[in-house]
């Protein structure tokens, strides 16, 4: 039951993260659906700065560190979405998919060539980081309590006050819901939207980065974030693009996800002989049950996914 929790908080942080990234990017009007990409590339951030992060360094140095570069990579990777769709008004759809399929293969092309380089005969797309985990968390009793989680708290309580008690999360919405209306009092639409989407970017970095490290050691590129990235985007519409109904709802997506982890250590499912494979595939199915009940009463920002045309009116 210990594990159980420890991994539903873990995979409920990473869901967090991500879909709180894809809930400040369409409140600006700009749908995100490379948050795939964006994870794994912030994850490669993370990855090769414990990687080659001094051996003495101390643990918060090394998780200041990690998050900065993780942050700081997804932010810089959201920017491509940015321009595309905000300066050039390209379809977001096919940019955001076009950026989950670029993230795998650029971190995948970027590790093989740095462990070539060190070794020639290594043309694998791991990035191994045993020592540098250690410092990410802590126990408390036989519970292993992650950093992260406090972080992604943290982040949380942050992107409720942002959003609905000061003038940047106000503004951002109304760009979100209304652009002409917005820009005819003055709100620089282009602007909101750009910082919508890279925030969505630093904390979708935050999310890989958390989702590389929950359980493992090394991480294979190649194999990107098993589609968290998009059960994120499930996550956020079934919280309501509301931070607080977001947290509720990675609770519950996180547990099925735990579950296949540890569904072992339980007699009664073990007795059950289900196949392992279902088990992975349970947060995908809940999500599909989920959205097919509630995305009729689903009210997404009214300008999402509409370029906005400061002519138009």
């Amino acid at each position: 039951m210990v594990l159980l929790l420890q991994y539903t908080l873990i995979f409920a942080s990473v869901l967090i993260l991500v879909a709180l990234g894809g809930c400040f990017s369409e409140h600006s009007g700009v749908i995100n659906l490379g948050l795939e990409g964006i994870m794994i590339m912030g994850a490669l951030g993370g990855a090769l700065t414990m990687r080659y992060m001094p051996s003495g360094s101390s643990a918060f140095a090394m998780i200041m560190a990690v998050l900065l570069a993780a942050a700081l990579v997804g932010m810089v990777y959201s920017s491509l979405l940015a321009v595309a769709c905000i300066n050039f008004k390209a379809d977001q759809t096919i940019v955001g998919t076009a950026l989950n399929m670029l993230g795998i293969a650029g971190a995948t092309v970027i590790v093989k060539a740095i462990n070539t380089a060190a070794n020639p005969d290594d043309v694998s797309s791991i990035v191994q980081y045993a020592g540098a985990k250690k410092a990410f968390s802590t126990a408390i009793g036989s519970f292993e309590f992650s950093w992260f989680t406090l972080v992604t708290l943290i982040l949380l309580i942050a992107s409720y006050v942002i959003l609905y008690k000061t003038k940047f999360g106000l503004r951002l919405m109304a760009c979100g819901e209304h652009p002409q209306a917005a820009d005819s009092v003055g709100i620089n639409v282009y602007k909101m939207r750009w910082a919508g989407v890279l925030i969505s970017g630093v904390l979708g970095g935050l999310g890989g980065i958390v989702f590389i490290t929950a359980g493992v050691s090394e991480w294979r590129f190649e194999y990107g974030v098993a589609g968290f990235g998009f059960l994120s985007l499930a996550v956020m519409i079934f919280g309501q693009w509301k931070p607080q109904r977001i947290a509720l709802a990675a609770l519950l997506f996180g547990l099925f996800r735990a579950l296949s982890n540890v569904y072992m250590g339980f007699g009664f499912l073990t007795a059950m002989n289900i196949p392992s494979p279902v088990y992975n595939m349970m947060p995908y199915i809940i999500s599909l049950i989920v959205l097919a009940f509630t995305s009729k009463r689903s009210r997404a920002p009214k300008a999402e996914g509409i370029p906005y045309d400061k002519g138009q009116r």
